[in-house]
């Protein structure tokens, strides 16, 4: 049996991200003159069908096939509305959705759905290969929180930032890859 390995990369910095408001779905990376991240020879690219995900691997110089299982969490009636709007008008409807993880105040997906739609893309993903997936934060949190088995309530308590990876390797079972900086 040969490994898999796969690496999550968050998109790139967006105008969303940097003023605090729920993604929509033709938000636009900011345009970087660096791309520091160096991606393994002949690695096959996975990417979500957001704008924000190809233009962050076109960035990368990756081709990619759209997988609709890394795309991001529906936010419903929440896309594009500022969290400090947010926390100001419906304080209550915030805290449920920081709180409960099955709660959707915006009318969309829940976090329990999105955990369990990457948990169940993960659980099926076992090509051999190196696979390059560009993807969101909240799906990154997703796989990381299946693979290390962590309740639903250390959710938040991840941190995903532009261009950040998680690499997560496959032979039996998935593990979470820490590698050195050569």
């Amino acid at each position: 049996m040969k490994a898999t390995h796969l690496t999550l990369i968050s998109h790139a910095l967006t105008d969303a991200q940097r003023l605090g408001h729920f993604h929509s779905d033709a938000d636009e990376i900011r345009l970087s003159q660096r791309h520091p991240l160096v991606l393994p020879d002949g690695a096959i690219g996975l990417a979500g069908p957001e704008l924000r995900t190809s233009q962050t691997a076109a960035m990368l110089g990756l081709q990619v096939a759209v997988e609709h299982a890394l795309r991001d969490c529906d936010f419903g009636v929440w896309k594009g509305v500022a969290l400090k709007a947010l926390q100001r008008d419906e304080p209550a409807l915030v805290q449920a959705w920081l709180t409960d993880p099955r709660s959707t105040p915006h009318g969309g997906e829940s976090i329990v759905d999105v955990c369990q739609r990457v948990a169940h893309w993960l659980d099926g993903f076992t090509a051999p290969g190196h696979w390059v997936a560009v993807t969101h934060p909240m799906i990154i949190r997703a796989a990381m929180m299946h693979v290390l088995q962590c309740p639903l309530s250390a959710f938040h308590r991840i941190d995903v930032q532009p261009l950040s990876q998680l690499q997560l390797g496959h032979y039996g079972a998935w593990r979470v890859s820490l590698t050195s900086a050569d």
